[in-house]
């Protein structure tokens, strides 16, 4: 994959991702060459065209990161230097929405584990206990639907993750996806 395919493909996304993090605009211009000079240097590094928005997101935010060291050893930071948080969209809410259909779509024993643990804040522990299953048993089982229910969002969307896992980004794969309105 060149860099001009990279760019031409990502740079809008970017450039939305820079300003939600980045009140200055001169600043955003800024981050968005410096970001298209190291993801040039280090292209290279890729290994997989898929991993390719996921790496260059986290290139984006390590450089917003960089940014603000900088600038905090030329001057003490004010929280509206942080963030720029007009009408900006909230990813997570955004997908919120979408965990119960989601859930909901998963086979009855995932679906009501699930929504025990994750929804309704059941420690597994307490869980496990109540319904007479053993602790590593039911760990696994929760891991197990975890990734079920993750493999039905990516089938619907493209997540785009930070280091920490959080979602960043997100694109619908298919518009006919109906578990999110």
């Amino acid at each position: 994959m060149s860099i001009e395919t990279i760019w031409n493909e990502y740079r809008s996304a970017l450039t939305r991702f820079l300003n939600s993090r980045v009140s200055n605009p001169e600043d955003v211009e800024d981050l968005l060459q410096d970001i298209l000079i190291k993801s040039y240097k280090n292209l290279h590094t890729i290994k997989s065209a898929d991993s390719v928005k996921a790496w260059l997101f986290q290139l984006a935010n390590n450089t917003i990161i960089d940014h603000y060291r900088k600038k905090s050893k030329a001057k003490a930071l004010r929280a509206e230097d942080l963030w720029y948080e007009e009408d900006l969209p909230n990813i997570k809410a955004e997908l919120s929405t979408c965990i119960l259909p989601f859930i909901n779509a998963l086979p009855e024993e995932q679906s009501e584990l699930l929504k025990a643990i994750d929804i309704n804040n059941i420690k597994q522990k307490d869980y496990a206990e109540a319904n007479n299953i053993s602790y590593s048993t039911l760990k696994s089982r929760v891991q197990k639907s975890r990734q079920e229910l993750r493999k039905l969002y990516e089938n619907c969307c493209h997540l785009t993750l930070d280091a920490q896992g959080n979602i960043i980004d997100y694109q619908r794969k298919n518009p006919d996806c109906d578990r999110c309105s």
